[in-house]
């Protein structure tokens, strides 16, 4: 039972860091159709930032996620300023040169902090362990449990109850519509590119705390977080949230019932759910 209890919270901590990996480029896909593989380059630029600023420079753990998601935030709000509003409408010119800045911000990322992988890092304040029902846990996947929690609740109350939610929801369904009434829909797209590349970041600093940060990261989170896009659906916050817990527990699962699959065992939930239902599971068809 130990072992149960101990591989699900295992689970539902990394499905929270899928979550706020693939969250933010499903709601750039589905809001903004846009394809953005640089996604997971900003991803890996927020660990890397949250790094420096945790260990190297020895501040507060909450800093170094408040400034690696705000890093991330103006390289992803320039890459959308300068070049992707341009290509709206594009989608292969959009990919090509998404999955160019991948290239531009890792040999980036090597020249300033080098090739050699960070390892794992936590605040002192949230390391040790916590007993739950007799089992000891890890602090830190309990904090990182909360935070996916938090954001996931933002971002659910942005998306469904506010002005600009509405604005987004409306934009999702007619874009040509929803400017014919005057809205301004490219600053709200600002907006939202740039959140997107925000939680990226917040995403980086937090998952740094289980697997680190190395160079190729960019493109291996790119690929699970396109896997929770599928999995949970394009353009919802729920979606990618129940995405991200579904795939961290098959993985988690996975590795410790059946080892010699565990690499296959996500792309077998994506194979069943294109299957069975092309949009996601709670995805938006747009």
């Amino acid at each position: 039972m130990e072992v149960f209890a101990r591989n699900l919270l295992n689970g539902i901590s990394f499905g929270m860091v899928l979550f706020l990996a693939g969250s933010g480029l499903s709601v750039v896909m589905g809001v903004m159709g846009v394809t953005n593989l640089a996604h997971g380059a900003l991803y890996m630029l927020g660990g890397y930032v949250g790094w420096t600023v945790a260990i190297h420079f020895g501040m507060n753990f909450w800093l170094a996620i408040f400034l690696g998601g705000l890093v991330s935030g103006l390289v992803g709000l320039s890459i959308e300023r300068i070049f992707l509003r341009h290509l709206y409408k594009q989608p292969n010119e959009q990919v090509l040169l998404t999955f160019g800045f991948v290239y531009i911000i890792t040999n980036l990322c090597i020249w300033i902090w080098g090739g050699r992988p960070r390892m794992q890092f936590t605040s002192p304040a949230l390391s040790g362990l916590l007993d739950i029902f007799g089992m000891p846990y890890p602090i830190t996947r309990l904090v990182i449990i909360g935070i996916g929690l938090i954001v996931a609740i933002v971002l659910w109350w942005l998306q469904d109850r506010t002005r600009v939610g509405a604005i987004i929801r409306a934009g999702m369904d007619d874009k040509e519509m929803t400017m014919g009434l005057g809205i301004n829909l490219e600053r709200v797209s600002m907006l939202v590119f740039f959140l997107a590349a925000f939680v990226a970041g917040v995403a980086g600093v937090v998952g740094a705390q289980l697997m680190g940060v190395h160079s190729i990261l960019g493109l291996d989170i790119l690929l699970v977080a396109l896997i929770v896009v599928i999995v949970g659906g394009m353009g919802s916050v729920q979606g990618s949230l129940l995405g991200g817990v579904l795939i961290g527990l098959i993985d988690t699962f996975g590795k410790s019932l059946f080892p010699q699959l565990a690499m296959f065992t996500m792309y077998l939930a994506m194979v069943v759910i294109l299957l069975l239902k092309p949009s996601g599971i709670l995805g938006r068809r747009v």
